[in-house]
């Protein structure tokens, strides 16, 4: 399982946020199966057949370029006059044959091992993730010499692929930039070959080009990362002034020069007092954790209270639940989605095996709470309610 612990092993813990982590590319040498749970070529075969997957969330790509939809499905018409394409397999392999990539984007929607290692990994970084599968068949490149606006950690499941990588030509480049990066010159600082089970993580900016030219059928995962930047954080300060009444007076356009200045130097000193607390990063970042609304796992056929059964699987909906415990109290508080919790001391072990993502059963949590299964039920209710917990298993 790719938890929030295995992730930081595999990618250097503490060390990776320190040093590589928004900073340079790192390669991580694996062994062979150490992705194969995550996903297959039957798997992604399964989910070919059995998803309507409408461009661009199944694609083809050659060249930098998207294959026309028409080359390899069919449009179909339901009942109800809706339309969706039909991927036709042989059509499909012929795309491939001729050096088409293809693409599955957000496969971590669809797929629960790699939910979870996209869960696991958002734990570890505190950032939302999103997974796309990538397969590819020749040394044509599917997507050109290029770069990504959020950083990604690729982990290759069959085959090999090879990465050149070239470096940033513009630093920090975001996907609303006001300029657009050069395309690098020379040689690329890096030529490396994944094989099965290695881990390349890459920062956003920086121009790569793959290829599957190894000679074997490359399968791989990239979770991307959402990126967070000062702009974000100066959105996130704005809104915690809009009860300032400095915010909500309107702006003097039509007033005198002096009238004017003095207004956005009301907005100066505003602005400035938030960014003067030492901990305003600390404070927004855990506005993001607490504000996400996670995963929509629902909880059904439960649809009101938790039943007591002891056998039910518990989930926190929420990777990045911040818990926390009051130490002249012994209180824990749990935010999460948009709200937070109290609870009496006895719910730590409850929370704390819910807060690293574990699953858990209703009865192994009753036991390590030392609370009866009825108390723990109710207790689960008003999270699920909340929408940061899940519950799953049969009615009985």
């Amino acid at each position: 399982m790719f938890d929030a612990p295995s992730w930081a092993e595999r990618l250097g813990g503490e060390l990776f946020l320190a040093q590589p982590y928004f900073r340079s590319h790192l390669v991580v040498r694996g062994k062979p199966d150490d992705f194969t749970d995550l996903i297959s070529w039957p798997t992604l075969n399964q989910v070919i057949a059995t998803h309507r997957l409408e461009p661009p969330r199944l694609r083809l790509s050659q060249g930098g370029e998207m294959v026309p939809l028409r080359r390899y499905a069919v449009p179909v018409t339901t009942r109800r006059a809706t339309v969706w394409h039909r991927i036709q397999p042989a059509e499909l392999h012929a795309r491939i044959r001729e050096g088409a990539s293809l693409v599955v984007d957000s496969i971590d929607e669809i797929h629960g091992p790699i939910t979870a290692a996209a869960e696991g990994l958002e734990r570890f970084l505190r950032t939302p993730v999103q997974a796309n599968a990538y397969a590819s068949w020749t040394a044509t490149e599917g997507f050109g010499t290029h770069w990504d606006d959020h950083d990604v950690v690729v982990c290759q499941v069959e085959g090999a692929k090879r990465w050149r990588i070239y470096g940033p030509t513009r630093q920090a480049p975001t996907w609303r930039d006001t300029d657009t990066p050069q395309v690098p010159d020379g040689e690329p600082l890096a030529d490396i070959v994944l094989n099965q089970g290695d881990t390349l993580y890459l920062p956003r900016g920086w121009w790569h080009a793959v290829t599957a030219d190894q000679g074997a059928p490359s399968l791989h995962l990239t979770f991307g990362l959402t990126t967070q930047t000062g702009a974000d954080l100066m959105t996130w300060v704005i809104d915690q002034l809009r009860g300032d009444v400095r915010f909500r007076t309107d702006v003097p356009r039509f007033d005198t020069p002096t009238a004017q200045s003095a207004y956005v130097t009301k907005l100066r000193e505003a602005i400035v007092t938030v960014l003067d607390d030492p901990a305003v990063t600390e404070r927004w970042a855990r506005s993001l954790d607490t504000t996400h609304h996670g995963r929509p796992y629902a909880s059904l056929p439960h649809l009101d209270q938790v039943p007591a059964d002891p056998d039910l699987t518990v989930r926190l909906t929420c990777p990045r639940a911040r818990l926390d415990q009051h130490p002249q109290t012994g209180e824990w508080t749990l935010a999460a989605a948009g709200t937070a919790w109290d609870f009496a001391a006895p719910a730590g072990p409850l929370l704390t095996r819910l807060a690293t993502g574990q699953l858990a059963t209703l009865g192994e949590l009753a036991h390590q709470t030392g609370l009866p299964v009825a108390d723990t039920a109710a207790l689960l209710t008003v999270l699920v309610q909340g929408q940061a917990a899940a519950v799953s298993g049969a009615c009985r």
